[in-house]
């Protein structure tokens, strides 16, 4: 593979404050990723005299190591591979860059988006035949995890949250909203029967959370004032389809979001309960990332375009019957 022009105006003898920083990027991965010095410069059509010298400048300018070298092998070290991992998105960025200026290609190139695991399996996954169809140059990377994460340490593109925001530097936009609805299965309503009012919640299994954010307690509308009924400790998890699950298995009621739980409604396989004393609250769900709107990576921007128009939680909003 013939060097890049970059790689080639570094090797030529650029150093100090004129070198060519993304050709140092591009030696560092290449020399990641094929595991010594030698075959970098293969791929890159270099000495390996040249690679180590480029390697060992940029140590120098930087002031860490970033290689620990020996007879046998070639590894990064921590401060390393956080410019490898950061310098290869850089490289990319740039990639894709180049290639929209230069052709005014459609949306391409890796979108990493962070959910939780039931929204992601409901709401995410469903969308993605559709979403790479329209735009066949992206790559995606979908993290289905309950705990929020960094997504500047996690290096994620797009976050989908639902619930109130809390201040932050995120931009957010609205996919939708949701109600919670207190459900059990028919074999645990058969078993236990069926509470008629908020006060009859003591006697029955009630299933909770215990990620950090959650709610104690269930808020319900009773004679036109605001109720708190104690989640209780019988069973807690930190997964939305784990609450569905222990909900259908009929371990006790469960306080699920409407999207997650509609088709199980619809199937009769949950059971609404105490919709009469329902507050109605809708919580929000949103796409938010990081960064300037008029700045955002076309590929960001496609698949934040894409949520909006596609994501379908107008069922999620309705009123139940009781």
């Amino acid at each position: 593979m013939p060097p890049s022009p970059a790689v080639s105006a570094s090797a030529s003898g650029a150093g100090g404050a004129d070198a060519n920083r993304f050709a140092e990027l591009e030696m560092l991965v290449q020399v990641a990723e094929r595991g010594s010095l030698s075959a970098a410069a293969r791929s890159l059509g270099l000495s390996p005299s040249a690679v180590s010298k480029t390697m060992s400048r940029l140590e120098a300018r930087l002031g860490v190591q970033l290689l620990q070298r020996s007879t046998r092998r070639l590894q990064l070290t921590p401060e390393g591979m956080q410019l490898y991992e950061r310098g290869k998105r850089v490289l990319a960025d740039l990639d894709e860059l180049e290639a929209c200026v230069a052709v005014r290609s459609a949306p391409r190139g890796l979108v990493r988006i962070s959910t939780s695991s039931s929204t992601g399996k409901v709401l995410l996954l469903p969308l993605v035949p559709k979403l790479l169809a329209l735009h066949p140059g992206l790559r995606l990377e979908i993290d289905l995890t309950d705990q929020i994460v960094d997504l500047v340490e996690a290096g994620i593109d797009i976050a989908i949250r639902w619930g109130q925001l809390p201040p932050s530097d995120m931009v957010a936009r609205l996919l939708g909203h949701t109600r919670q609805v207190v459900l059990a299965s028919p074999a645990y309503l058969q078993r236990m029967g069926r509470p008629l009012h908020p006060d009859a919640l003591s006697g029955h299994v009630r299933l909770g959370w215990n990620y950090p954010r959650a709610i104690p307690h269930w808020p319900f509308l009773v004679d036109g004032r605001r109720v708190a009924v104690d989640i209780g400790n019988v069973v807690r998890v930190n997964d939305g389809d784990a609450m569905r699950e222990l909900a259908l298995a009929g371990t006790g009621l469960a306080r699920l979001s409407l999207y997650h739980a509609w088709e199980d409604i619809q199937a009769a396989r949950l059971v609404p309960v105490l919709e009469d004393y329902n507050t109605g609250d809708l919580e929000p769900i949103h796409a938010v990332y990081l960064g300037r709107p008029d700045r955002l990576p076309p590929r960001t921007r496609a698949v934040l375009d894409f949520l909006q128009a596609h994501v379908d939680l107008r069922h999620a909003e309705r009123l139940l019957p009781p």
